[in-house]
Formats: C-alpha cells, structure tokens, sequence
C-alpha cells in the first residue's frame, strides 16, 4: 500500500468532521474521504434549479453541543445561525393558527385562544423538558458503559448523571422513569386538550422514525431531543447559507486543525489482515494504509457492505443484518415565485413572521397515526405529516430577489413499496405532498416553478445512507444508548480492531449535535494513546 496514514475516514458528514477535528487537534492529521463531490454528507446546501438553493436533505436539526461549537469555533470559520422569534406555526383544519414563539410566556398567551387549561401546562411541559433535557444533555457526551466490565471512569460518569436525577426528588425520577416507555400520544394527553397542539408536540417524538405517537417508547425519542433543545416545538435555527454553511465551518476548522479532505474519493473496500484494519482501497483502485479507519457511514454499509463480513464473529453479522435502518421518511423541496398564503394567516400581519420558523402539517394524534399506518402496510401516507421550512424568508441568499425556497420533510414514504417502485411512484408522492400542503395554503400550486422529490431510495443511492434513513437507523428503546448500534458495541469499537464508526449509528445519533464524532473521537485517542 501507499501513502501510509496514520488515521483515514471515510465520509464527511458532520460527525466525521468533527471526529476530524479532535483528532486533529492532537497531532494525528487525518485523512478524511468523501465519495461525492461536495463536503456534508446529508447535511448540505445544493441548487436545485437555478437560482434556488436549499438545504437538501436535513433541513432542521442539532443544535451541535456547545463544547463543539466552543472547540471548532465555528463563528470564525463563517458559521452564522439565522432564527425567526417564532419558533414553530400549525394550522389547524377549521382555519385557526398555533404560533409557537421561543418565549415560552409569549407562546402560552397564543395557546390560550385555544384553551386556558393548555396555556398553563404549556409551561409546565416547557419547565418538565428544561428540567429533564438537563440531565440528559449529560448522556449526549457520554460514551455508553460496557456492561460486562464497567471501568472506574464509567461508573463515576453513570454516579454523576444519577445524581442530577436523584436532583428532581422522588416524584421526579419515578415520573422521568415512567416517561421513557410510553407512547408520544398518552404522554402529551396529560398535558394538554387541544388535539392539534398534542400533535405538535408528539411530533418530535417521532420525527425520522418508523413510529407512530402510540408506538411504546416513542416519548423516549422526545426526551433525547428534550436534550439538546428543551423546548416543546424542537429547534427551528439553521445556519445562513443552509445546513451546507454548518459542515463548510466544520471542513474548515478540521483542516485548520490539521486534517485532510479529499472528494470524489469513493471507499470501495476497508483491507483487514489478521483481524486488523490496516487502510482502504478506492473505488479508482488506489490504495492506503493507516494505522486505524473511522468510518462515518451507517453501521450496515460499513461493517456489511465496505468490510468482508467474514472479518465479523457470526452472531455479530446475524445481528447487524437485524438492524433496523430502513427508513420512511421522503424530501421535497420547491422553488416558489412568491410566498404562499396559508388561510390561517390571511387576517394576520405578522404571517411572514409566523412562517419564518417552522411549518407543522399535521392536526392532531389521529391524523399522525394514520399517517404512519399507511407505510406498515408498503404504502405511502395518503395524508403525511409535513414538516416545513422557508429559509428564504430570514435568507435571501438562498433565491432570487422576491422568489423563495421551500423544504418539506415528510413522513410516512417506507423504503420498501408494496405494489410499485419508487421510480413508478416519485411523481405520485410529490403530488401528494403538495394535494396536502394547498388544503392549507389554497394558492401553494401556483406559485411553484419548480420541485425536487427525494425518496428514500434516493437518500440512499445519492447520499449513501442505507435505507434512506436520515439517522443511520431506527432511534428506538432497543436501539439506543448501550444498544446503539448493537449491544455490547456501543462504545465506537467494532470486532475488527482499528476500525471505528463515528456517525449516527452511535450514541447518541440525533440530530447534528455533533456528539457521536467528538465521542468516538475520544475513544480513538484513548486507545492509540
């Protein structure tokens, strides 16, 4: 082999970038390697037609971790966060609007106009979330503890996190540990009445996931998100530029920091040689060794797909072939010739403001579980639950003067049609998507120039994420945490010594928080060490 190396990863996504960093940082100069031609992974800004440019996959996510942000100094590296007063607008059927603000005060005087009872437990929820999101913000940064022999180190970080619990008193931790199992849905209905404001909320908890609001351990999802943004509606910033200008900021401190970044630099295969991984080979056929590989691909298109799987104990292959990562999410993303005006608002002079967050389609618990009914069945939600964005409003930059930008994420689109291929039914999901959307905003088909639909077979084939799934695989109680991706392999390891995942199949896995590079880079260290 060639061009010996001392660390080499594959992918740049933000967590390998952030690896990159760390790793950097102490010396070891790695060699970062991306398949396609732009730096990002699923988290980057692309023009879709001329003129209009968006973030194409992710469009919400993160916050990364303030230590990250601290560490990289992402402000100086150009990172500009852009975010609208209000945090998160529904419509709701019958021509009313829920407008969110970030002021948790300000948003319990709009929940009012539906119901003084939810106005009040608004606040609570928002103080339960800040209270809980709290102490498990620690476990983000926490690499998952082996189980059959604790270190010292793991003990006393698992002794400080439980001692923050013990911190919420006994009504506080039974109440913490008999939120994580249930359903999204029975653990808004103790808050709130109004259906449409439950669904809201719920939705966090099953936001990227094969879940609906009365799957068991669905609130457990909210929680984890509770962790890095406590407020009920989840976070609704993104960076100028779109999520693109987050993982350019990332690219730029990696490298100042000493690592290296190739494109069009496709891993076709990670060499192992007596149970060590010693480099890569390119799909040009070039090949480079390294004294370890980091992979920040999913955990199936690393371990199944780039390694033999006969470098794999067998029970470890037959577990990981049973890991959960097909995805059900799709993206549609819209160049508008003008705002569309959404009969909610119409009455309203802060509509602009209103849309500047994000944009919830989906009235209430009912209509969200029906939504994810569909795709049990290998079909796609008939009524979706929309999750949108207009970053054009705060970012000009993104469109033509007075022209906008609109991104849709949707849920449910399963990987795996029943009856048809997503080729036969790309079109259909648009349509849908759109059909959906104009109930609300009347005049929305007129205004549209042009579309992008991506389908979970295009998330994967462009941008490499097995099953199209945004999180590397399915976040669920038996997939998270010291089960994330596989029990008793939690910790960024693999059976193959050397080789290291970093990406969202790891602990945590959500969001772009950051989290699971700046961990697996941690453990990196410590062994090389």
């Amino acid at each position: 082999m060639a061009a010996a190396r001392k660390v080499v990863i594959i992918g740049s996504g933000h967590n390998a970038l952030v690896a990159a960093f760390y790793l950097a940082r102490k010396g070891l100069k790695p060699l970062i390697l991306e398949r396609r031609d732009l730096v990002g992974g699923a988290a980057v800004t692309e023009e879709f037609h001329p003129g209009f440019r968006c973030s194409t996959v992710a469009h919400a996510g993160g916050p990364a971790l303030p230590s990250i942000l601290r560490d990289m100094q992402l402000v100086k590296h150009g990172l500009e966060t852009l975010e609208s007063p209000v945090r998160l607008f529904a419509p709701s059927p019958d021509g009313r609007a829920l407008v969110l603000d970030t002021d948790p005060n300000a948003a319990a005087q709009r929940i009012h106009a539906f119901s003084e009872k939810d106005a009040a437990k608004y606040l609570d929820l928002h103080k339960a979330l800040e209270e809980t999101g709290a102490i498990l913000s620690e476990l983000l940064s926490l690499t998952p503890p082996a189980l059959d022999k604790p270190s010292t180190e793991d003990l006393w970080k698992l002794l400080r996190v439980g001692r923050k619990i013990r911190g919420l008193g006994k009504k506080g931790m039974m109440r913490l540990l008999r939120w994580g199992p249930m359903a999204v849905a029975d653990f808004v209905a103790e808050f709130f009445e109004t259906d449409l404001l439950r669904a809201v909320v719920a939705a966090r908890g099953i936001f990227g996931a094969a879940t609906g609001p009365r799957s068991a351990g669905s609130t457990a999802l909210l929680l984890l998100r509770a962790a890095s943004d406590p407020h009920p509606a989840g976070n609704s910033a993104f960076p100028r530029g779109g999520l693109g200008a987050l993982t350019a900021a990332m690219a730029a401190a990696a490298k100042r920091a000493g690592a290296e970044i190739r494109t069009d630099a496709e891993v076709e295969q990670i060499v192992v040689n007596n149970g060590v991984a010693i480099g890569v080979v390119l799909r040009s056929g070039e090949e480079i060794s390294a004294k370890c590989v980091v992979s920040g691909a999913d955990p199936r298109r690393t371990l199944l797909g780039l390694l033999d799987p006969v470098n794999l104990p067998p029970n470890f292959a037959v577990k990981l072939q049973n890991y959960r990562s097909n995805g059900t999410a799709a993206k549609l993303n819209v160049a508008l010739d003008a705002l569309p005006t959404f009969s909610a608002l119409k009455q309203s002079s802060e509509s602009n403001a209103a849309l500047a967050g994000r944009i919830h389609i989906g009235p209430g618990i009912d209509y969200l579980e029906r939504a994810f009914d569909d795709s049990k069945y290998g079909e796609f939600s008939r009524a979706p639950y929309l999750d949108i964005s207009i970053p054009s409003i705060l970012d000009t930059s993104l469109a033509p003067a007075g022209k906008h930008v609109m991104s849709i994420y949707m849920q449910f689109a399963p990987y795996h049609l029943k009856q048809a291929s997503w080729l036969q039914q790309r079109d259909a999901l648009a349509d849908t998507i759109i059909k959906t959307l104009a109930a609300y905003a009347p005049d929305l088909p007129d205004k549209i120039i042009a579309r992008q639909i991506l389908t979970p077979k295009d998330i994967e084939e462009t941008y490499g994420l097995t099953g199209g799934h945004p999180f590397h695989g399915e976040l669920a109680l038996d997939q998270i945490f010291t089960m994330r991706p596989l029990l008793g392999w939690a910790r960024y390891r693999t059976p193959v010594k050397g080789l290291y995942l970093c990406g969202s199949g790891t602990h945590p896995g959500n969001g772009l928080t950051g989290a699971s590079g700046a961990n697996a880079a941690r453990e990196i260290l410590q062994d090389l060490r």
